[in-house]
């Protein structure tokens, strides 16, 4: 069981304040730049919640409860896992070696799994296993990106709740980048 990770936020939004200004139709009014940048970071959360991914370079620790947990990774998707932390049945932490596993970066579906020969240690009964990686896509794939440019619009246009029908541009343009139960 994965618990909720720690989440060192991009540094940079991957969409522009220029990109916003021109989805909104604003090209040139630059005394709505803070509410167009209050609205990327919204779409950005939005799309990282509604398809389980994170959107720009990010640096996630994450604590789960045993080595099986690692089949799939909570975040996606992974560039590098930077450590894995456990505390063995002497009660000491311990960083595992790079040498006993690697990372399946398979897309949406990152994996840590055991190299040849290889096997888990022991942990300590009701400690935490920590994992900290480097996730989110430094690119985002095209429709990701319009889909928060869609967003961004959206709300700069309509600054209350609009009630829409059961699949919107939003969705569809999200639908294949949505990550797994």
């Amino acid at each position: 069981m994965w618990y909720p990770s720690a989440v060192t936020v991009a540094a940079a939004e991957l969409v522009t304040i220029a990109e916003a200004r021109q989805q909104a139709r604003s090209d040139t009014d630059t005394d709505l730049d803070a509410e167009l940048t209050r609205l990327i970071t919204v779409a950005r959360n939005h799309v990282e919640k509604y398809c389980g991914i994170r959107i720009g370079s990010q640096t996630i620790v994450a604590k789960c409860d045993s080595f099986d947990d690692m089949a799939r990774l909570p975040d996606a998707p992974v560039t590098s896992i930077t450590s894995i932390t456990y505390v063995d049945t002497d009660g000491a932490t311990q960083t595992l070696a790079t040498s006993v596993y690697e990372l399946r970066a398979d897309g949406l579906e990152a994996a840590v799994v055991l190299k040849f020969n290889q096997s888990w240690p022991a942990i300590q009964p009701g400690s935490r296993i920590i994992v900290t990686a480097v996730v989110g896509y430094t690119t985002a794939p095209p429709a990701v990106h319009h889909a928060m440019l869609v967003r961004i619009a959206d709300h700069f246009t309509d600054h209350e709740t609009v009630a829409s029908g059961d699949f919107s541009t939003f969705d569809a343009l999200l639908v294949n980048h949505r990550r797994g139960p």
